[in-house]
């Protein structure tokens, strides 16, 4: 089976980023399943500071294997083209690093100084299925950084990055360059960069719904016809409310 298109063959509509940011990552999940996508959310995967920023934008992609005492002295960090250091450089403004770590967080992905040099530069979160030393520090940043745990030792120990730009597997998903990424405080979801305009599309309903429907839990209304609206009356319901707000 051929990769999806390319992501430069593929142009998001001018409001789809800032509409998936109004968005959480259980509507993406339960809009994607719809669709048959079934593993898109990153696995062990979190965000450092708890009552961070929604997260979104597209993939930028770098990719570890294990190291080996040859390609790993600790003064790989010397060499100008080391991926890692490469890709903290010309990561987009806008754009999610996010690292294939085999799910290994026995050693960090990156650290603070890493982790900041991205925010400088206008990035707009980082992803890694590995860990992250200097975690307090990183966990401070504006930029979101997710991760599955703090982890002092240096990617150099664990971690040797060989790709950018390329189809890795972050948290046991595919991720393909120009994905579009949405993380909060559940996590993070892939979104397939060809389907980011439609599912944007369908959060904002989806989101007023599921806005009405707890405002009805708390009013002591049972679940039974209301989520999911199999009672004719919910949806008029819906339909008034949403004309309540609007007015």
């Amino acid at each position: 089976m051929p990769n999806p298109p390319l992501a430069e063959t593929i142009d998001l509509a001018a409001d789809t980023l800032a509409t998936l940011r109004q968005a959480s990552t259980a509507t993406i999940a339960t809009l994607l399943f719809k669709r048959g996508y079934q593993n898109a959310y990153v696995q062990g995967v979190l965000p450092l500071a708890a009552d961070g920023a929604t997260m979104v934008g597209p993939a930028y992609t770098l990719r570890y294997i294990p190291t080996r005492p040859d390609t790993d002295p600790l003064d790989a960090f010397r060499e100008p083209d080391h991926p890692q250091r490469v890709a903290v450089e010309e990561c987009p403004e806008g754009a999610v690093l996010v690292m294939d770590c085999r799910q290994d967080a026995s050693a960090a992905s990156a650290g603070s100084i890493l982790l900041t040099r991205c925010q400088m530069r206008g990035v707009a979160g980082v992803v890694s299925d590995g860990g992250v030393r200097d975690a307090a520090g990183a966990a401070a940043l504006d930029m979101p950084v997710f991760a599955a745990k703090p982890s002092a030792p240096t990617n150099l120990t664990k971690h040797h990055a060989v790709d950018i730009g390329l189809p890795i597997a972050c948290g046991g998903v595919a991720v393909y360059p120009g994905d579009i990424l949405l993380g909060d405080a559940d996590g993070v979801m892939v979104i397939p960069r060809h389907l980011a305009d439609e599912i944007a599309g369908e959060t904002v309903e989806m989101e007023l719904f599921e806005a009405f429907v707890l405002e009805q839990v708390e009013s002591g209304a049972s679940i039974r016809g209301l989520y999911p609206p199999t009672a004719p009356k919910t949806l008029d319901d819906f339909a008034a409310w949403k004309a309540k707000r609007e007015a």
